[in-house]
């Protein structure tokens, strides 16, 4: 007899976000215009004293605040946050209305191929609990343990970012009281205060424009990406446990399809 062919691993599906690749430099670019419309040059933003003082200085209060591994992982989350791999839930709806189907027909060991296959590692794991044949209860309260780590994760990495944004406007200003001291210290040389001046004020705007352009963005954004996929796992925790009841194909469809019918209905009242 032949062996059944294993199906290949999907292989993650990455696209980029667009939206927030525009608005990057849109951000910037906010900054730059203001700067040259009120007649000022652009050389003037460019002060090294006043860069190493709120972005170094932001860098390592971070290092103070948190783990090496709290750090990485939300760099981690910022890039993934541009090029995300998110699951359809319309589609999960229909894979899930599928291994219903051929699961009544044919029991749940039929979807046993499946689990290589997955790429997603949260929705392997929960095929693979229901198909070792643990208790619906069981599995559903592992399933759940293991979303609640996962938001707690995505929601550090936010609080990264939050936490960069507290620190580099305070950064900033003191940036700006270190160049009043270099301006007090020169005041009988007219040459040296022009310089101390323009640090003073560049760390102020340094300090304020990446907290509220780029750090308190980035929190938004991951907060974002972590709810699209809190949902997705609650999907996947329902069809789960809708198939271990044994409920009906057409009713698990029903039963999912709300969560992708409620999000439209959301989208719709808002426009």
């Amino acid at each position: 007899m032949k062996q059944p062919m294993k199906k290949k691993k999907q292989k993650a599906r990455w696209r980029l976000d667009h939206a927030s690749l525009v608005g990057a430099p849109l951000a910037l670019g906010v900054v730059v215009v203001a700067q040259l419309l009120g007649g000022g040059r652009l050389k003037s933003l460019v002060q090294p004293e006043a860069a190493v003082v709120v972005f170094g200085g932001t860098v390592a209060a971070l290092l103070i605040s948190y783990p090496w591994a709290t750090l990485r992982a939300a760099g981690l989350a910022m890039a993934g946050a541009f090029a995300t791999a998110p699951l359809s839930r319309s589609r999960l709806v229909t894979q899930f209305t599928d291994f219903a189907l051929r699961v009544k027909r044919n029991g749940v060991l039929v979807l046993e191929p499946e689990v290589a296959s997955i790429a997603d590692p949260f929705m392997a794991r929960a095929l693979s609990l229901m198909i070792d044949g643990f208790p619906a209860q069981e599995v559903k309260h592992s399933l759940e343990v293991d979303s609640r780590t996962r938001e707690d994760a995505d929601e550090e990495s936010a609080q990264v970012f939050e936490a960069a944004a507290g620190y580099a406007p305070t950064l900033g200003i003191l940036g700006a009281v270190l160049g009043l001291i270099h301006v007090m210290e020169n005041l009988t040389s007219p040459a040296k205060l022009g310089p101390g001046i323009a640090v003073a004020f560049v760390a102020t705007i340094y300090g304020v424009g990446v907290a509220n352009l780029v750090f308190l963005p980035l929190a938004t954004k991951l907060r974002t990406v972590a709810r699209a996929a809190f949902m997705t796992r609650e999907i996947i925790i329902e069809g789960v446990g809708a198939i271990q009841r044994n409920m009906n194909p057409r009713r698990v469809e029903e039963h999912l399809a709300a969560y992708v019918v409620a999000r439209k209905r959301v989208h719709e009242a808002a426009a």
